[in-house]
Parts: C-alpha cells; structure tokens; sequence
C-alpha cells in the first residue's frame, strides 16, 4: 500500500473570524495547518496540499523543516468537491491509497489515522466517527423563539471525522461521475456504491470552525498543564493643539489645550491597544488601522480596543490585568483615574480590580515637562485559555 495524504485547504473559514484563513492561525506556537500536516507525515509516503491561490504567501511561510516526506500544493476550487478533485490529480504515480483530510483537523491523532489505514486493507473505503450519544431533538422557529416538536432516533447515528481512506482509482471515479454537491467524500464513495467501514473517531480530533476551538485545540495540542501568560509592552505620545479638552482611557476632561492625533487622540487607549496587539505579535495600531485611511480620521479609539481585545479572545486568551501609566503635567489624572479604571474595565470586560490607571510627571523635564504634549506607558497580561 502506497499511501499519500490530501488534505483540503481551500477555503476560507469565515465563521472563525480570523484575520486570515483559519488554517493559517497559529495555535500553540504553530499554524493551524502546519500541525495537520506534521500529525500526518508520520504515516504517509507524500502529502499534497490544496490551497486557496490567494494563499501563496501564508503556505510558504510554513515551517516545514520538520516534514519528511514530500510536500505538494496545487490550487483547489471553489467547491470542497473540486479541491479534492484537484488534489486526486495531484498524487504522485505510485500511489494506491489516499486519506482525504480536513486542514483545519489540526488534532488528529496517530491512533485515528492507523485505525483508517488498517481497514484499507481489507475494504475500499474507510472513515472515523463517533456514535451520537446526545438526544436528537427535531424543532421549530416561532414568534417566542425556537421549540422542540419531536425527538430522533439516534441509534444509527455517527459524527463524520476524517481523514477519509479510499483506494485511489475507486474514489477517483466516484468524484469524475458526480455531478452535484456532497457533504464529505464518503457520500460521494457511497453514491457510487462503494462500501465505507466505520473505525473509531477521536473526540480530540476537532475541525477548528469558530473561534473558541482555537483555544480547545491549543489545550489538545500543547497539553492541560502549559499555561501560556504573554506579556505586553504599549507606548505612545501626542502631543497638544488648540481645543478645550482631552480624552484620556476614554474620559473626557476639561482643559486648555487637546490632544492632537488621526482619530480622538485618546493616547492611554492607544497604549493599552498597542500592548495587546504586542503580546499577540500583532504589530500596532497603524498596521490594524492605518492612519493614511481617511475612514478612521476623528474615529474613537474603543474601536481599536474593542478590535484588539477581541482579538486576544480569538486567539484563545484572556486579559488577566492592564497597568497603564499617563506621563504628564496637566491636566490632573489622579481625580479622574476611577472614572478612566470603570470605562477600561468595561470596555474591555473585566473587573474594575484588573484595571490600573495611574499618573506620573516627568519633574518638568523633556517635552512632557513641558506642558507639550502626553506619554503613556501600559503593561497587558494575556493568559492561554
């Protein structure tokens, strides 16, 4: 049995709302995909690789130094069916035997994989599920909102995993005759009248689809006991303009001169922001928000906090504390620092006790000495979920 591996990287995951493609994230210390194809190198003879074309450069970036065998990537299509196709066409001569496998199935496990390849030797065809345990409920919307109107037997019931084994020129010609969309390849083996064996599935062996699944995968594949804490450092300056109040860590406060800046100028909450993006590695404000873009002139800086934090929790981390230091002479932090604490915490969604705002002068020295503009420093801990 000559075996190669195709795994179907296409498409572009939205429902995880990541910056990139799903299977270009990283998640404990690596790309999504990286770990996918790491877990099945061990067991195949070649992989080859169905990417998105917009994808170029996310795939060459991959660390595939550790892959010993050979790496193929061809373009998919707009359909899963397609890229799969592409991918059949791609295998290399000598091939008997694929395992057509999700990208973003970053868990699997080796014990899954040999499970498939074993049952190859005796049948076509062969996948991983897990009977469905959960009682099957059938429903309907109403004005009141969704209500139960039936049970379902689940006694027959599986949960599809993959990677899906075939032997090569039957899954070839179960793809060139179908004509119409298939949920997985083992429906279009099956329209086909192959016969598929059921082995044991994995309950680790998860598709990464919404956000919070990278933070499962990340305890999946870097184990209960590591505790990821990342550190953030933020910094920022602005300096003052005519105008008759600030806005700092989202208050306002009367004074005689504003801050001058792109957006609102709020230079603690650009500070904290640019922390957040720094213990991600996510570069700054400008890269996220670019001021040369006329939409974010005057813009308020909870965006750009809001899209960072949201950012962290994507990732898999929570905020554990902010500390955020304003350098300044005027105006006078100290009578306004709970109101600034109280709309950090809220806009960030923590406690009131995991935000420090505080104040400091710079002894009339250098251009905060003198009354020219603002200095902010922060600090943000992001802990791995």
């Amino acid at each position: 049995m000559q075996l190669t591996a195709i795994v179907v990287a296409a498409g572009r995951g939205t429902r995880a709302r990541t910056q990139k493609p799903k299977q270009y994230e990283h998640v404990a210390g690596r790309p999504v995909l990286e770990w996918t194809l790491r877990a099945l190198a061990q067991q195949v003879a070649t992989i080859v690789v169905v990417r998105h074309p917009d994808d170029t450069r996310f795939f060459e970036a991959l660390d595939l130094s550790a892959i010993h065998v050979p790496v193929i990537d061809v373009n998919g299509a707009d359909s899963r069916d397609g890229s799969v196709r592409a991918g059949l066409k791609a295998v290399p001569e000598g091939t008997t035997h694929v395992l057509i496998h999700d990208g973003a199935r970053c868990c699997v496990t080796p014990a899954v994989v040999d499970r498939v390849i074993k049952a190859l030797h005796t049948t076509p065809a062969a996948a991983p599920a897990l009977p469905v345990t959960d009682a099957l409920w059938t429903g309907s919307d109403s004005t009141e909102g969704p209500r139960v109107t039936g049970t379902q037997d689940r006694s027959a019931l599986y949960r599809a995993q993959t990677p899906q084994g075939f032997e090569l020129t039957a899954i070839r010609a179960a793809h060139a005759a179908r004509t119409r969309p298939a949920a997985d390849d083992v429906e279009v083996a099956r329209d086909h009248g192959l016969d598929v064996a059921i082995v044991e599935g994995d309950d680790n062996n998860i598709k990464i689809t919404h956000p919070e699944d990278f933070a499962r995968a990340h305890h999946l594949l870097k184990g209960p006991a590591h505790m990821d804490i990342r550190l953030g450092n933020g910094y920022d300056v602005h300096r003052f303009g005519p105008g008759d109040h600030v806005i700092l860590c989202g208050v306002k406060i009367p004074h005689n001169r504003a801050l001058q800046g792109h957006s609102d100028a709020d230079v603690g909450m650009h500070t904290v922001t640019d922390a957040i993006y720094g213990a991600l590695a996510e570069g700054d404000i400008g890269q996220h928000f670019p001021p040369s873009d006329p939409q974010w002139k005057g813009a308020a800086s909870e965006i750009f906090l809001r899209h960072a934090v949201e950012l962290a929790r994507d990732r898999g981390y929570r905020i554990g504390n902010v500390d955020c230091t304003l350098v300044c002479e005027m105006p006078k932090i100290g009578p306004h620092s709970v109101a600034m604490r109280t709309e950090m915490a809220r806009l960030m969604g923590l406690e009131l006790g995991q935000v420090s705002v505080k104040a400091t002068t710079s002894e009339e020295l250098g251009f905060t000495g003198r009354k020219e503009g603002i200095a902010c420093i922060a600090t943000v801990t992001l802990i791995g979920q």
